[in-house]
């Protein structure tokens, strides 16, 4: 209540403030005369605005060097430089045209306020002045878009043939890797089969899903393409792996990929950045709810070596849940693999009493 109070009481006061102000403006204007006042005015705010500009143009390039340790580090892949380049060349039609503008903008409220001494110029237009800065703008931006289509043709256009293959899938709050295994074939899933063991609803009877492994990390070999398959279950996701310069959103129902080449291993980026603690992310980019932030997996770039040795390590998901040992595996992936494996013996154990 006491707050409450206190702070009904500033707001009376402050306009109180105003309202005095106003007053004494009023007063001021009687005595001085209001063309007097107003150009008193004019004076001050077109100062104001020269002051805005060499305030507000240092600020902003001393921010951009101050906070340049902050900014992601030259990308890790063959595509991140095609973007980076993208974004280098729009800088540079852009920020000039920036710059200018707003000197312009806050030279002439300073240099042309009113003051009495001299009369508007009544420029009615130029069809020259119109063409030239419709024209100018219109090239560059068909240069922009041309580049940026060129690139994103590029990155989203048919894998190489030695691309491999991870599957992505997100749910909240995670993500589900899927390698495509020794013969780099990603098996058939749908929804219809998920449940039980078989959380992404994996088809068995497809022999490509029988090699196929989870992992924990992202692990990826330098300088071989890799193919991302997104997908998610529940809602709407984003595959993010920053230092790579990869997004793409991950669509329940509607299947996405994206391809990129690593040009930089773990090590190598540890040993750039002087930081030994550091690890490639995948994130999600995309508010997915309450525990959003906990999307997050490490991703390992390795030499051939080291990544065939990890890969060497894994097991398939299909001998992991024991169903290589039945003769009928179940699709729908219901139960778990001791329960499978029990309903066989009992349908052995019948046909043998018949």
């Amino acid at each position: 209540m006491l707050t409450t109070t206190l702070g009904l009481l500033i707001i009376a006061l402050v306009l109180l403030i105003v309202f005095q102000i106003a007053k004494t403006n009023e007063l001021v204007t009687a005595l001085k005369g209001e063309q007097e006042v107003q150009n008193v005015q004019n004076r001050f705010h077109g100062a104001m605005f020269l002051g805005f500009l060499i305030v507000g143009m240092i600020a902003a390039v001393w921010s951009a060097f101050h906070y340049a340790p902050l900014y992601l580090p030259y990308p890790s892949s063959e595509h991140g430089a095609w973007i980076r380049s993208m974004f280098f060349w729009t800088l540079v039609a852009t920020v000039p045209v920036f710059i200018l503008t707003h000197i312009a903008l806050f030279w002439f409220s300073f240099q042309y306020k009113r003051d009495g001494s001299r009369t508007a110029f009544y420029f009615p237009g130029s069809n020259k002045l119109e063409l030239i800065w419709t024209a100018i703008p219109a090239v560059v931006m068909i240069l922009l878009v041309y580049e940026g289509l060129r690139s994103w043709y590029k990155i989203t256009g048919p894998a190489p043939q030695e691309a491999m293959v991870v599957e992505a899938t997100a749910q909240q709050f995670f993500w589900t890797l899927r390698y495509g295994g020794n013969d780099n074939k990603i098996g058939n899933k749908s929804v219809k089969l998920i449940g039980g063991d078989n959380s992404l609803g994996l088809d068995w009877e497809d022999s490509a899903n029988h090699d196929d492994f989870i992992a924990d990390e992202l692990h990826l070999k330098v300088g071989q393409p890799v193919l991302v398959k997104i997908s998610a279950i529940d809602v709407l996701h984003s595959f993010y792996l920053p230092h790579f310069r990869v997004k793409m959103d991950a669509v329940p129902g509607i299947p996405t990929q994206f391809w990129f080449t690593p040009t930089k291993t773990t090590k190598q980026m540890r040993e750039e950045l002087n930081n030994p603690d550091f690890n490639y992310e995948l994130a999600c980019a995309e508010l997915c709810g309450q525990a959003h932030f906990n999307m997050r997996k490490v991703v390992v770039v390795e030499d051939e070596a080291d990544f065939n040795a990890w890969k060497a390590q894994q097991q398939a998901l299909y001998v992991k849940l024991g169903l290589n040992n039945q003769t009928q595996p179940s699709s729908g992936g219901t139960g778990s693999a001791d329960e499978q494996q029990r309903n066989t013996e009992t349908e052995h154990t019948k046909t043998a009493k018949l």
